[in-house]
């Protein structure tokens, strides 16, 4: 497909209950499923985030295995609607049940399960809850190869970069940023994909928890870096059209990939430097 609608969905979530934020989004997925061709959803929309004021067991036992529960629930919608879906949730490990990740999942056109991501970049807070995920995987949704990165990822660049030399012509974003902080959403999002001649959408949240209070301002950002969709500070699922040749069109204009030199960005590779 030359051409794809897509949706970015900020919601508030209620914090613990996960039947109601799933009834939510299969809500959201009744209306715009048949006028989109993908839907991309906030980071651990299903449990809400403020990991300090939900129980930590409580956690464990909202926490799931993907596929799961979830995952069966919205491929149905995916299917019945030819429309592709991505996501955040707490993700329980299959054989080690303590260990939880805050996990992406991808669900094609076709309503099948074709893969997660589990966050690399954990914020600080998260540590105590989460462990890392350790690669960058790529998906195909309409054929098309895409990535995923999760709210803090996007501060490290080397990311989006493996992911576009990976293949990557649209990058997910499912975030859940506070107000204060938009500042950074919206200098990342379009930086990440101006640097790598990519899509990026962000899905962030909104609503409040405890004090928190999530600036939601998603966006579809195009190769130049240039917002093709943005949201305010209110539940809605903001939509735009793209041109997936905008990618080739950009990348002969400015031959970036072209003209990189590897072999002078060893340091990158070097773990101690600046550690």
């Amino acid at each position: 497909m030359e051409k794809l609608t897509i949706g970015t969905v900020q919601i508030d979530c209620n914090m613990e209950n996960k039947e109601d934020n799933i009834q939510k989004v299969e809500k959201i997925l009744d209306h715009y499923g048949p006028k989109t061709d993908i839907l991309c959803f906030p980071e651990l929309f299903t449990t809400g985030y403020h990991l300090e004021q939900i129980d930590q067991n409580k956690f464990y036992e909202l926490a799931e295995e993907i596929p799961g529960p979830t995952v069966t629930r919205l491929s149905q919608k995916a299917k019945e609607y030819h429309t592709a879906i991505v996501g955040s949730i707490v993700e329980k490990d299959r054989d080690l049940q303590a260990v939880l990740y805050d996990t992406a999942f991808v669900i094609n056109e076709k309503g099948e399960y074709v893969g997660k991501y589990r966050k690399a970049h954990l914020y600080p807070t998260e540590h105590q809850y989460f462990r890392s995920g350790s690669s960058f995987p790529i998906f195909k949704v309409f054929g098309i190869p895409v990535g995923v990165a999760i709210c803090y990822d996007h501060a490290f660049l080397e990311q989006f970069r493996i992911l576009a030399l990976k293949g990557a012509q649209i990058i997910f974003i499912p975030s859940v940023i506070p107000k204060n902080y938009e500042y950074l959403l919206d200098l990342r999002t379009r930086a990440r994909a101006q640097d790598n001649q990519v899509f990026t959408v962000a899905s962030n949240r909104v609503g409040q928890e405890g004090g928190i209070i999530y600036c939601g301002r998603s966006k579809i950002v195009n190769p130049k870096g240039e917002i093709v969709s943005e949201g305010n500070d209110q539940e809605s699922v903001v939509t735009g059209l793209i041109a997936l040749g905008e990618i080739d069109s950009e990348r002969k204009q400015e031959p970036v990939f072209r003209n990189r030199r590897p072999e002078l960005y060893q340091l990158l590779s070097q773990t101690e430097a600046n550690s």
